[in-house]
């Protein structure tokens, strides 16, 4: 399904469907992320997004913390460009480039007036078997987001961050991804304290995975999968700063270290 090193970013992904501004002026943000599974370190992320007249460009850095070093050492980094039109970002490029151990791996996808024009993956994945694997088709890559372009939304106010979908792809899979209002709340971390709002978020495959995985289907029908906005300064951009996701063995966390607009 997802590739190790965006991994973290698709998963943000899933839970933050986005748009973008068109800024007067170049902003800039910075968010380090910690991923905790049943309260244990496992990986840490860094992300920095700059936004200038129409374009945006978001970089990153994900790799195994804590226990997860037992058990992985993958390292990447992820990055993705675009531009943004009626308030909507439009991809260009998303590339992840990562190793486990001496293994190399990569992601490159193209876009052109929001369609994905083309994908590479090394190493190329398997054969897939025809009868349980659902093709993703022309159709179904037409205005997606990819994993870093839908990391930061904007709205005129925490009250309309919620209520939204979005076509998610991240190389190999498409899905729909909701999100519907939860709870609103306030939260303290370096370089933000302030108020949040909360959604639910509901994940749809749509191509590219195969039918009766136990863990799409779990994500699908019983996971329970929470993101929490802020804003970022008075941009009107609100990007996660807290991510739950339950797994069929306990939940998966994503909380901010640090968040704070640069200018």
């Amino acid at each position: 399904m997802l590739r190790p090193a965006h991994a973290l970013a698709s998963l943000l992904a899933l839970a933050v469907p986005a748009t973008g501004f068109a800024a007067p002026s170049p902003q800039s943000f910075k968010g380090e992320y910690t991923v905790s599974f049943l309260g244990l370190s496992i990986a840490r992320a860094t992300f920095s997004s700059r936004y200038e007249g129409n374009t945006y460009a978001i970089d990153g850095t994900v790799s195994a913390a804590g226990l997860g070093r037992l058990f992985d050492d993958t390292k990447g980094t992820i990055s993705s460009k675009g531009t943004i039109s009626d308030k909507r970002m439009t991809p260009q490029v998303f590339r992840a480039d990562y190793t486990s151990g001496k293994k190399a791996s990569m992601v490159d996808i193209r876009f052109s007036n929001g369609s994905v024009t083309s994908t590479q993956v090394v190493p190329a994945p398997g054969k897939r078997d025809p009868k349980s694997w659902v093709p993703i088709g022309d159709g179904d890559l037409k205005s997606v987001l990819d994993p870093m372009a839908a990391t930061v939304i904007h709205a005129d106010s925490l009250d309309k961050v919620c209520g939204r979908t979005v076509k998610f792809y991240d190389g190999e899979m498409r899905a729909d991804l909701s999100l519907t209002y939860a709870s609103k709340g306030s939260i303290s971390v370096p370089g933000y304290k302030g108020d949040t709002v909360t959604c639910k978020m509901g994940f749809e495959p749509v191509a590219g995975y195969r039918k009766g995985r136990k863990a799409l289907n779990f994500l699908q029908n019983r996971s329970r999968m929470l993101v929490t906005f802020a804003p970022v300064g008075q941009s009107g951009v609100y990007a996660p700063i807290r991510a739950t996701v339950g797994t069929q063995i306990g939940p998966l966390t994503i909380s901010a270290r640090r968040f704070e607009a640069v200018n």
